[in-house]
């Protein structure tokens, strides 16, 4: 009975100092406080375990929840299945590098046996992109949760992505029309301190005389074993850090679109910065996460909860 009244003097603490209710677009902290108080810890759990098994997941999640988010929103689209009448935008060429699906399966089921039909697989996407930067040395930040899941997902959608081959205008531009900043723009660009990039993605770079000469012989030596070959970003692929803020000084941008940050005035100065100030970087990254885990959310009748995360219910 003690624990009981502890618990619940716990909940009410946390409803009064997180917000319940009254977070950004009706999300809140504590979304899940009352109707599945463990959905964090079992997140977190299974992020951290996968991640000591396998630290290169981390790149795979964090790269999903954009890739989610930019598309339609942070509705868990990225996570459907193509459908006999309908090609996903998991099968787009542009989300070959995104991992972690059945870690969200994991998850997903997990908390349906604690709670079914309460977490949306949108939210779980988000606090499992949290967690691993968390997990791999960066930020620890929160966001809102409260996200209900889309009921659409088309491979045609994911061609308004950014493009590796884009400039820092044609950046600047395409992050701004989401409401991004150019600061939130090169700060998100620092996600890339995490994994790899095949040598499709970047082989132009190989007749770029602006790259620098030793990094230019190690790409060489990445694409003579194909398309398919793999790169890391920077030399922690593992780490979250500002390492590949360090790299575009040394004109070692993996993609064009990496390098380019240092070629324009208004973007440098802010990639030099951060080469300096980690704990700059690390604030403005996890400012511009918490924005981008907010673009177009669905909430009500304009979304579900779906019971599996790779078919809509």
């Amino acid at each position: 009975m003690a624990m009981a009244k502890s618990l619940a003097l716990f909940l009410l603490m946390e409803l009064i100092v997180g917000g319940y209710g009254d977070g950004a677009n009706g999300l809140s902290m504590n979304y899940y406080v009352f109707s599945c108080p463990f959905a964090e810890q079992i997140v977190r759990n299974t992020v951290t375990s996968a991640l000591q098994s396998d630290p290169t997941l981390a790149a795979g999640l964090v790269r999903m929840h954009f890739h989610d988010c930019w598309i339609q929103g942070c509705d868990g689209s990225v996570l459907l299945d193509s459908t006999k009448n309908n090609t996903a935008e998991k099968e787009s060429p542009g989300n070959l590098s995104v991992r972690g699906f059945e870690l969200i399966d994991d998850v997903k089921g997990q908390l349906e046996n604690q709670c079914p039909g309460v977490v949306s697989c949108a939210d779980i996407v988000a606090m499992a992109a949290r967690d691993a930067v968390a997990r791999s040395g960066g930020p620890v930040y929160d966001i809102p949760k409260g996200r209900k899941d889309g009921r659409r997902s088309k491979i045609e959608d994911t061609f308004s992505a950014p493009s590796p081959s884009f400039n820092a205008s044609e950046l600047v531009r395409a992050f701004g029309q989401r409401g991004f900043s150019a600061r939130d723009m090169v700060a998100l660009s620092g996600a890339h301190t995490l994994g790899v990039a095949r040598c499709s993605s970047f082989k132009n770079r190989l007749s770029d005389p602006t790259v620098d000469s030793d990094f230019s012989k190690i790409l060489s030596k990445t694409c003579s074993g194909g398309d398919n070959a793999e790169q890391p970003f920077d030399m922690t692929r593992n780490n979250f850090d500002n390492f590949y803020f360090k790299a575009l000084q040394r004109k070692s941008g993996l993609l064009f679109s990496d390098q380019t940050l240092y070629s324009n005035p208004r973007t440098k100065s802010i990639a030099d910065g951060y080469a300096k100030n980690q704990a700059t970087f690390f604030h403005d990254f996890q400012q511009a996460m918490v924005k981008m885990s907010l673009l177009d959310v669905k909430e009500g009748s304009k979304g579900e909860v779906r019971l599996d995360c790779r078919r809509i219910n």
